[in-house]
């Protein structure tokens, strides 16, 4: 059997010491399968001394962990530290200046900086591998860079943070309010204690960007992608969609868009609440999971569901680029050379055509619905339907929702416009667009 591919593992959280468990589990297999043996030469973190659950008495031990890539003894860097910069992005940068590959589960830093490290990458004729980046042990960078390869991508979109799909699926379930479900999420380990970077929708815009970016052939522009949270999402909207025939569900989405009109295709690229019909595959996505679903023009739709976190379906997605590499299996990390990619503008969302529902909290008081529906009016939003009634807390605020007819986005944005520093408004309103089949 040919010589092992010798790895060097910095970071030994909970998915590094599931990448050294999957290693010594399925050592046997894995150089099957491989073609030779994978092997850890030398770990590193920042406590020593932590019990993480595994014996590192095989592995050498480097406390500067940004050093490791100068090695001799090692061909290829797991990189599971974490954030867009700092040590993450100076291990990754030495890796290349040294030769070495690189596989990460780091979405932050792909999401950041994927086009500069793919181009250095290029350079060292080294490979870079992430695919633990995007819906953990799910393949769905494999199945878009390789499965899909000879299609062109019509939209990307799907549930990307299993955090808020936790949250979003238990309050349909349950009728709990957001802070409440929030709560149970960390004490059952599906939040962090700061679950910001989750609810806020960073987490979700990371691995859109990224997937945009493999799926159209174009750079990465985090930056553009329009992100909004589920944290304003009240139980009486899980029962208003539910009364529709939908569920909300944070969805991320990314397609090219030529509609405005000058002949240019730009990136539409949005992680943002939607409702969902109950008969759509997403709908039917509950707890902590991934789904992704990618519109090729030969292949159809294809759905990728999985396990989108954890030590063991992330630890798979890492172990499977190592065992690409072995094989010597390089590859461009975004499906084609960092030259050809795209400098896709960002699109104009009001150019787009679709279903709102809107949510308003307001005084309870004679003339405000008069108020909402006029300013639909003026800036031509057709309602399909209307909902008012109190808060079942007994408060002075009313609920006003309503779903509109199709039309362009912009109109809706004007609308909101017009009721703008309204006193009638006791919060700002919620906007969530229909997803389409």
């Amino acid at each position: 059997m040919a010589e092992p591919l010798r790895i060097a593992l910095a970071g030994l959280g909970t998915v590094g010491a599931g990448v050294i468990r999957l290693v010594e589990a399925n050592a046997a297999l894995i150089a099957r399968r491989a073609g030779r043996p994978l092997e850890i030469v030398v770990v590193s973190a920042r406590d020593r001394n932590k019990e993480r659950g595994v014996d590192l008495s095989p592995y050498a031990w480097e406390d500067d962990m940004t050093a490791i890539a100068a090695r001799d003894d090692v061909d290829v860097i797991v990189e599971m530290v974490g954030g867009a910069d700092g040590p993450a992005l100076t291990l990754a940068r030495n890796a290349f200046a040294h030769g070495k590959g690189l596989v990460t589960a780091n979405k932050a830093m792909i999401a950041h900086h994927g086009v500069a490290l793919a181009a250095a990458a290029e350079q060292a004729r080294v490979p870079l591998k992430f695919e633990a980046a995007v819906a953990g042990g799910i393949p769905v960078i494999k199945g878009l860079r390789e499965g899909a390869a000879a299609n062109a991508i019509e939209r990307v979109y799907g549930i990307l943070n299993g955090t808020c799909n936790f949250i979003l699926s238990t309050m349909e379930e349950s009728g709990r309010d957001f802070a409440d479900v929030l709560a149970e999420a960390q004490r059952r380990g599906f939040a962090e204690a700061d679950p910001s970077f989750d609810i806020e929708g960073t987490d979700a815009a990371h691995k859109l960007a990224i997937l945009a970016a493999i799926a159209f052939g174009a750079e990465v522009d985090f930056a553009a992608v329009e992100t909004a949270g589920i944290t304003r999402i009240l139980a009486a909207d899980i029962f208003e969609a539910a009364a529709l025939g939908y569920v909300i569900r944070l969805i991320g989405i990314a397609e090219p868009d030529a509609s405005d009109g000058d002949g240019a295709t730009r990136l539409f690229q949005r992680v943002q609440p939607h409702l969902v019909p109950v008969d759509h595959p997403l709908a039917h996505v509950v707890g902590a999971t991934n789904a992704v679903v990618a519109e090729g023009n030969f292949s159809g739709r294809l759905l990728f569901q999985g396990a989108g976190a954890g030590d063991g379906p992330t630890a798979s997605a890492v172990v499977a680029d190592l065992i690409d590499i072995a094989r010597g299996e390089v590859g461009c990390p975004f499906s084609v050379p960092v030259a050809e990619l795209e400098a896709l503008p960002p699109a104009d969302s009001g150019h787009r055509m679709g279903r709102a529902y809107l949510r308003f909290l307001v005084a309870d008081r004679p003339g405000v619905l008069a108020e909402i529906t006029a300013a639909m009016r003026d800036a031509g939003v057709s309602i399909e339907s209307l909902i008012q009634k109190g808060r079942p807390d007994g408060d002075s605020t009313v609920l006003v929702a309503l779903v509109t007819h199709e039309g362009p986005e912009a109109s809706v944005t004007e609308a909101l416009r017009l009721l703008e520093g309204s006193p009638s408004f006791a919060a700002p309103p919620l906007v969530m667009h229909l997803l389409g089949h």
